[in-house]
């Protein structure tokens, strides 16, 4: 689905933000996302962000303590280990667990905008979940609709 026409008083945006991850874990992209709200125009709408990959997603998750985040890959580990006999390891080891754990998160989250900026929480990061063990470059399509300011 195409975000809807521009008119005279609105813009819709779209840049592709890449990000290159040091490993399994989590990637703040908050800032990043924020710097293309900003340069969009848009100062109320949606900034909708997808992630163009299997094994890694997206997660708006708490920015102030990373032990939420540490605990949430520990409970996903247990869920899609390493050890299970995946049929799909092409890659290595982490390959099927990493596309499993992409399966039951999200590979997009859309975020209000309001003030030419993403509206989250006051605890709220939006982050790039890598599943994959080695370093990956992943990219971010990040798309801003809304009224000008």
């Amino acid at each position: 689905m195409s975000p809807p026409a521009a008119d005279a008083g609105s813009a819709v945006h779209q840049e592709v933000v890449v990000v290159r991850t040091p490993g399994a874990g989590t990637v703040d992209v908050s800032a990043e996302v924020a710097r293309v709200v900003a340069r969009s125009g848009v100062a109320t709408g949606l900034c909708h962000v997808f992630v163009q990959h299997t094994s890694a997603s997206l997660v708006i998750q708490e920015n102030a303590d990373p032990a939420v985040r540490r605990d949430l890959a520990r409970w996903l580990a247990d869920l899609a280990p390493t050890t299970r006999a995946w049929e799909h390891d092409d890659e290595g080891p982490d390959d099927m667990p990493a596309h499993a754990k992409a399966a039951i998160t999200r590979t997009s989250e859309t975020l209000p905008v309001g003030g030419g900026r993403p509206l989250l929480g006051t605890w709220q990061g939006l982050y790039l979940w890598e599943h994959r063990a080695r370093p990956h470059e992943r990219r971010l399509v990040v798309t801003v609709w809304g009224a000008r300011t």
